[in-house]
């Protein structure tokens, strides 16, 4: 068997309504559904080479190798793989980002999208979409929005038939701006696994669950009908319910610093004299400040007036995971 290999790029995406916790840890079963937009120009490239001569997969990760347990996450996944395409060839990945890791900025997720569509399509297999969706879930659940382009929901479903993410809205429906703005560039102390596991031992979580088809419900119809004003109050309210169902878990995660907290302060601030602006933060200390394109300039520059900025990237809406064939993006690493 000769060496066999291919390239994907897929794009983090920032969720408006939050996945946090699990019904099937294993599978990654959320407990509730989830909206999210891919992050254009935000872009993990992944290569899969499955090749005989190899005894155990090999996994780098910006030029660096990993540790076991990241390399396990991707060995789980390549499982899966050689199971679906009847082969038993062990893979090396080579994977990088142009932005940061495990920062709140969904690194996993455009990882895990990447991964799966190399690898699938490295073993031959032919998936759509909603498959590749599911494959990508099992590695990382929010994994699974960044297969399809644009605006998209996540079907949370009861098992790993029907669990699976789709489009609501093209890239190009909504010119919708993120302005991340990066107060750390570190990895985060606890991980969105584990902030998982421990979601229901917060008493929010049951009350969190409850509303969120209302919510979803609220998301969709504010991204459909292209309602700033809509999307603000609901996004940022499911921010806020995550973040607080993290700081009641036992042990509680605090992901904020203080410049996290200044930034959501700032940007009510400027909603209230007239900027339609919002903030949502995923598992970290970054803060995602969304906008439409027409303000986005001026948005990013008051950005990085706050104290404790040190970065601000823009992502307008994102397309799908693809096979990379003569990206634009080839070789650009920022970071």
């Amino acid at each position: 068997m000769p060496i066999i290999s291919a390239t994907a790029i897929a794009h983090p995406n920032i969720a408006f309504i939050k996945y946090w916790g699990d019904l099937d840890p294993s599978l990654h079963i959320p407990a509730n559904g989830s909206i999210s937009m891919n992050l254009e120009g935000l872009i993990t490239r992944t290569t899969v080479s499955f090749d005989p001569s190899i005894s155990q997969d090999q996994f780098m990760l910006n030029g660096a190798s990993t540790k076991v347990e990241e390399l396990e996450r991707v060995r789980k996944l390549l499982d899966r793989v050689r199971q679906l395409a009847t082969m038993s060839a062990y893979a090396r990945v080579e994977s990088q980002n142009n932005f940061p890791l495990a920062a709140g900025i969904a690194s996993s997720a455009a990882g895990f999208a990447a991964l799966s569509l190399a690898a699938s399509h490295a073993a031959g297999l032919i998936l759509n979409e909603k498959d590749l969706s599911r494959l990508a879930r099992t590695g990382s659940g929010s994994a699974c929005r960044s297969i399809p382009g644009g605006f998209v929901e996540w079907s949370a479903g009861h098992d790993d038939k029907d669990s699976y993410a789709y489009s609501i809205a093209s890239p190009d429906y909504w010119d919708l701006v993120d302005s991340i703005a990066l107060v750390s560039r570190e990895g985060k102390p606890t991980s969105s696994s584990t902030g998982h596991y421990l979601a229901d031992t917060s008493p929010l979580q049951v009350a969190r669950i409850a509303d969120a088809p209302h919510r979803l419900e609220l998301c969709r119809e504010a991204i459909l009908e292209r309602d700033f004003e809509k999307l603000a109050w609901v996004v940022e309210l499911d921010s806020n319910l995550m973040h607080a169902v993290m700081i009641t878990s036992t042990p509680p995660l605090l992901y904020w610093q203080p410049a996290s907290v200044a930034i959501m302060r700032a940007v009510q601030s400027w909603r209230r004299n007239g900027t339609p602006v919002c903030y949502t933060i995923d598992a970290g200390p970054n803060v995602h400040v969304l906008c439409p394109a027409e303000v986005a300039e001026s948005v990013a520059i008051q950005l990085r007036q706050l104290t404790g900025v040190i970065q601000v990237l823009t992502a307008h809406p994102g397309g799908p995971a693809i096979i990379e064939n003569n990206h634009p993006n080839k070789g650009e690493t920022d970071f």
